[in-house]
């Protein structure tokens, strides 16, 4: 277990876009599954202590845009709820899950560019390293949240 609290938190300049992005994938018949969004310094530490490859894993000295609340990792789900084959699970920190990796079969490789997409076309950009790893553009112009150390106004005013 990663996180104390089981909340699923972004800024709000990040939710609009990704409320954006679910509108796209129901165009599709799809839906996106978030699977990790705003995480607490204290989670990005556990993290980076367990791998710390900056490839994968932001430094926790220089901050992760999911510890900013503008990141968001996310797959496609088929019309019944079940996962799209997109070559490796969900945190697989290996080559396979680089978003253009040509070792893939045709079948996942169409359906990462689905993705990415969808996330571009609602604002969102990319890492290569992580086919399911979204962010907004400049996302270090945001700052980072403790939300433990806010009160709940002060979280609200920063987070939707």
């Amino acid at each position: 277990v990663l996180y104390q609290d089981a909340h699923c938190l972004l800024h709000r300049d990040a939710a609009a876009r990704l409320h954006r992005a679910s509108a796209l994938a129901q165009q599709a018949g799809l839906r996106l599954q978030v699977l990790d969004a705003y995480r607490p310094p204290y989670a990005q530490q556990l993290l980076w202590r367990v791998l710390p490859d900056a490839q994968y894993v932001s430094d926790p000295a220089q901050g992760s845009h999911h510890s900013r609340g503008v990141a968001v990792d996310v797959p496609l789900l088929d019309e019944a709820g079940e996962p799209l084959d997109m070559g490796t699970g969900f945190d697989d920190m290996r080559e396979l899950s680089h978003l253009f990796n040509p070792a893939l079969p045709a079948a996942a490789q169409r359906n990462r560019l689905l993705l990415l997409g969808i996330m571009q076309s609602a604002g969102f950009t990319f890492i290569p390293s992580e086919w399911w790893h979204f962010e907004l553009p400049d996302a270090r112009r945001y700052a980072l949240i403790d939300y433990h150390h806010l009160s709940p106004e002060e979280l609200a005013a920063l987070l939707n």
